[in-house]
């Protein structure tokens, strides 16, 4: 299945979920490697990324050549985000999100992310802003309200997509929710309604199974995963075959592994730095070393080591034991 965003395709309709500090250009690269349908980056202040505050842009770094991929751009202040979006599409960005899901207190204390979901027609200034803005298509992420009072997702997908929104990304919880309970895909059906562009349903999609029911509840062209690619960035493209038939990807076992955790392992540290690096990849190589059953103590000797070089080596005996991944 093919989706449409504006002269863009996005094929198949299943699209890695922006996540703070995990959905860095490394972890992207590798899930676009396995086979999705876009990914999308970390979410970015707008004022830092203008001001180039240290860190912020190398969030949103993005090779010029890199097809189907989406930076996310949060904000509250119409001219923050026009030019911030301005700035990524200059530096290769495909398509531009607006962030109106984050429901971390940091964020919406700050009027942006689900927040806007408060206040209707400022988040349509902000929308309008971006579309204005540049050339390439304008996405839109948010929930289904701010609490059980306010479920106003349809209005405000309506409003975006009348304004030039070109695809709509719904998170089947509340802000109120965080991420308690279970995603109603169900309810995202009362968006189906209001919209023509694509909408895509987000919220506790982990497998094939889950992604088939949240299409089946919802009515929408696609599904958006996120913690569920935490240590199997072939995720999506398991889900992508047992869907639409895409070829089948070949998940990395024992050796072959090893192999591909110490090249995302390398990547990160190229891309952030020896220092910085050795600290964010460990998040990453707790979640391979989840999915590898990986004993105690060798853990905690993997994830504690200061040295990238005996990382590396611990990294063949830590990953052997994977079993086999379902699809």
């Amino acid at each position: 299945m093919t989706l449409h965003l504006g002269d863009k395709t996005l094929t198949p309709p299943v699209i890695l979920a922006p996540m703070a500090g995990i959905t860095d250009r490394p972890f992207r690269d590798l899930v676009m490697e396995f086979g999705a349908g876009m990914v999308v980056s970390e979410m970015v202040a707008s004022q830092e990324m203008v001001q180039a505050k240290p860190g912020v842009r190398e969030r949103a770094e993005l090779s010029a050549d890199v097809e189907n991929t989406a930076v996310q751009l949060a904000g509250r202040d119409t001219h923050w985000i026009a030019e911030a979006a301005r700035q990524v599409a200059d530096r290769g960005a495909r398509v531009i999100d607006i962030n109106m899901g984050c429901p971390a207190k940091k964020v919406t204390n700050g009027y942006s992310g689900s927040a806007l979901l408060k206040t209707p027609d400022h988040a349509l200034r902000l929308i309008e802003a971006v579309v204005g803005a540049v050339e390439v298509p304008v996405t839109l992420k948010t929930r289904l309200g701010w609490d059980d009072t306010l479920m106003n997702a349809p209005d405000v997908a309506r409003r975006a997509a009348d304004a030039g929104v070109r695809m709509v990304t719904i998170h089947g919880r509340t802000r109120c929710q965080f991420y308690k309970g279970r995603a109603d895909w169900a309810a995202i059906a009362a968006v189906r309604a209001t919209v023509d562009v694509p909408l895509i349903a987000n919220g506790d999609i982990t497998c094939a199974d889950t992604a088939r029911q949240a299409l089946e509840r919802s009515g929408a062209d696609g599904v958006m995963v996120g913690r569920g690619a935490q240590g199997r960035p072939w995720l999506l493209a398991q889900i992508s075959h047992a869907l639409y038939g895409t070829p089948a990807p070949e998940v990395p076992q024992g050796a072959a592994l090893a192999d591909m955790v110490a090249r995302h392992y390398q990547a990160m540290l190229d891309f952030y730095g020896r220092d910085l690096g050795l600290r964010v990849a460990r998040k990453h190589l707790g979640w391979y070393m989840d999915e590898a059953a990986t004993p105690a103590p060798l853990r905690k000797q993997v994830l504690t080591a200061r040295d990238p070089e005996a990382v590396l080596r611990l990294l063949p005996e830590a990953l052997s034991g994977t079993a086999e991944a379902a699809a």
